[in-house]
């Protein structure tokens, strides 16, 4: 009755649309040959951003199963470079410019796809940590030890306990580097200058962002040395190869944000440095635009500001390299190099369109054109196999990207379990060998490799697609995953003389997140109508404890084993508990299970107890000697049961789902009026935002979004009352 209310609720809706908006087409612009939703593509690159988020997660966070993590760390925030859990701030930092970039070259298709604010929180989140890592008179370049961390594979949020099983020194694990070097610092200074442009009236950050750029590009420019830097951890796994480029892009981004000649004057400076052509006096055209050279990138942005003809002709020296020169693969995708070959291509895809918009906006561009639309759609899908190197976005996409948290081991192994347990939506992956072939296998890094900066090129390029040709987000996204079995019991029983041998091992393989949950217990039922047809009692049942594996911790504490406790009639059941949850964690083949031995013996050791009638062994008894998951040995937590089913059939309630606000109680205040209506146009308007809590009831139509549809519901509703 109430979905039947509902449904013609929103088909009144829909009517009283119509209504207040009348029938009318809007013309569409014309869409490249291959049909992206961009919009979508956008959104779950943005949901990749989410996945690589460190510390204290922002209440605005989708990803299910992600949670606080690196709590410690001497600067929380910031993303986790790639698979791992390290945050390197060279390629950090570029990532953030580049989405910053984007932001401000191409904002129409953030607003008009309803994407801004999801934007404009994720790259604030970035950049407020890179705000952080300025120290003054020193910088934050690293926190993290690259060597340490790559030698445990599992997830994030149980880092501190996989450091500590591999015998590593966790505060060692997370140590932060400090330094001056002149790339890594260069290349803050030029995320927060390009932050502190995009964000101009959309964030009162901006003028913070600002003084940090400026302080770390005068501390970058005053030491003009990455050897500290290229020479500590850091060297081993984003070396810089100069900093001149990093100077030369942040003295730019510097001109743009402050309009100070000085910058300028600097940028200027740097160009006799700038890389050369092999053998010759030129400035280098060939090569991409990433993380450890962003000169064609500052070429791009000189030659915007200062439109001088030498330099506009070096940008199209290097975008006709781009579209001539360079590999190109069957489906249009250019290949530069083994690693990450889409991250380069969909790069110089973004210098492309941004080139064709400014500096050669009255010059013919549609070669430009057709190279940038090439890299996106070839990501997307547009490609001999029709393999979208997007996960979760297209009909088949990489299911296995080489990410530790997504591939949620619980055993610090990257083949367990087989296929990774959470969808990675957005993750760029490296993409096709030469020969165009791919491999979708964790194990494959050079394919299947994922990192912030992979994504960095590819979502600024999906600013203008979006500008471009609009989209639609989804609006079920993300959707829930569906989840395993995070907490059972793997039992194996022996029988015996007079009894029966149980070896019951509790297994936590959590991973919504994974976590660590205290005062967990699982029940072992039995029934005693043996026992108590023989005149004994169910006390005089003899319990033995073999193994108690908890012991084996100095600082956990035990297994509790309770008395044999009455369930009903003759079925009784031994609860075993343990109050310290780090006895089972999922970080390794020796922690993610914790065993327990018991023996359970006739009164008297004498024979006669029935196996076969007891309520936990219907499954154990088929397969005797042999480990076995039963629902029949259910798991509680704070004796709640979550996981399994008792004699009775009782099986785990679902959590209870608090009522959506009443719809169109925008306000909050209990009661649905024109306040209600005038609130929403407001927001529609852009005279107020609605706090996350609004947006419930707002949402009138229930359809995930809030917008004029919304509107038009409420006033129908309003005209009913």
């Amino acid at each position: 009755m109430v979905l039947m209310q509902r449904k013609r609720r929103i088909t009144a809706c829909l009517a009283a649309a119509s209504l207040c908006f009348g029938t009318f087409a809007i013309p569409l612009p014309a869409k490249a040959a291959f049909s992206a939703n961009y919009a979508e593509a956008l959104q779950k690159s943005l949901y990749f951003y989410e996945c690589q988020q460190a510390g204290p997660l922002p209440e605005w966070n989708q990803v299910e199963w992600r949670a606080d993590s690196t709590m410690t760390d001497e600067v929380t925030g910031g993303w986790y470079d790639a698979g791992d859990h390290v945050k390197f701030n060279l390629p950090m930092a570029y990532s953030a410019s580049m989405l910053a970039w984007g932001m401000y070259q191409y904002p129409e298709g953030l607003e008009k796809t309803g994407q801004m604010d999801l934007y404009v929180n994720n790259l604030t989140f970035v950049l407020d940590y890179l705000a952080a890592c300025d120290e003054g008179d020193t910088a934050v370049y690293q926190v993290g030890n690259g060597q340490m961390d790559h030698t445990w594979w599992g997830p994030v949020e149980l880092l501190e306990y996989g450091m500590k099983d591999n015998g590593a020194d966790y505060q060692k694990a997370r140590a932060a580097l400090r330094g001056t070097d002149s790339a890594v610092c260069g290349e803050m200074a030029a995320a927060l200058a390009a932050g502190s442009c995009a964000l101009k009236g959309r964030s009162d950050r901006t003028a913070e962002y600002l003084k940090h750029a400026e302080n770390l590009f005068r501390l970058a420019d005053e030491t003009r040395s990455d050897e500290a830097y290229s020479n500590s951890d850091a060297g081993g796994f984003y070396r810089s190869s100069h900093f001149y480029d990093e100077l030369f892009y942040a003295a730019n981004w510097l001109y743009l944000a402050t309009g100070s000649q000085s910058y300028l004057d600097k940028a200027a400076s740097y160009i006799p440095n700038l890389g050369k052509e092999l053998g010759s006096d030129e400035l280098k055209y060939t090569w991409g635009m990433c993380w450890d050279d962003v000169m064609q990138g500052g070429l791009l942005l000189y030659a915007i500001n200062t439109k001088d003809s030498f330099y506009i002709s070096r940008v199209k020296k290097h975008l006709d390299y781009w579209t001539d020169s360079v590999t190109q693969l069957d489906g249009g995708a250019r290949w530069l190099t083994t690693w990450g070959c889409l991250r380069y291509a969909t790069t110089a895809g973004f210098l492309a369109s941004v080139a064709s918009d400014t500096i050669l906006k009255d010059t013919d561009t549609a070669k430009y054109q057709k190279f940038y639309e090439e890299q996106i759609n070839y990501c997307l899908g547009d490609n001999p196999d029709g393999q979208s190197y997007v996960v979760g976005y297209g009909d088949k996409y990489p299911k296995n990207p080489h990410h530790r948290t997504a591939h949620a081991s619980w055993k610090n192994a990257l083949d367990t379990p087989t296929e990774n347990r959470h969808i990675l939506y957005g993750a760029l992956v490296g993409g096709p060998n030469q020969d165009g072939t791919y491999e979708d296998d964790r194990q494959n890094y050079i394919n299947n490799e994922v990192a912030c900066d992979y994504n960095a090129g590819f979502t600024a390029l999906l600013c203008k697609m979006t500008e471009a040709y609009g989209g639609t987000p989804d609006p079920d996204f993300p959707e829930p995953e569906k989840r395993d079995t995070e907490f059972y019991v793997e039992t194996k029983l022996t029988e015996a003389s007079g009894g029966v041998n149980l070896s019951l091992k509790f297994t936590n393989h959590s991973a919504w997140p994974a976590r660590i949950e205290s005062n967990m217990s699982y029940r072992y039922y039995m029934d005693l109508s043996e026992v108590i047809d023989a005149g004994y009692s169910p006390s005089d049942v003899v319990i033995r404890v073999d193994r108690d594996q908890a012991k084996m911790y100095d600082d956990y504490t035990p297994a509790e084993i309770s008395p044999i406790t009455q369930y009903k009639d003759n079925i009784y059941y031994i609860e075993v508990t343990y109050p310290d949850g780090r006895v089972a964690m999922p970080i390794s083949e020796g922690q993610h299970q914790c065993e327990l031995m018991l023996a359970l013996v006739f009164p008297d050791y004498q024979s006669g107890w029935n196996a076969e009638n007891d309520y936990s062994n219907a499954d154990l008894l088929k397969h005797p000697e042999e480990y076995v998951i039963t629902d029949r040995i259910p798991v509680y937590q704070n004796g709640v049961l979550i996981s399994g089913v008792e004699p009775d059939g009782t099986k785990p309630t679902k959590p209870d789902t608090p009522d959506p606000a009443e719809r169109g109680d925008v306000n909050a205040d209990q009661s649905v009026t024109v306040a209600d209506l005038v609130l929403l146009i407001r927001h529609l308007t852009g005279d107020t935002v609605l706090k996350k809590a609004q947006a419930v009831p707002a949402d009138v139509d229930e359809n995930s979004m809030v917008n004029g549809m919304d509107a038009a519901c409420l006033r129908q509703m309003l005209a009913e009352q």
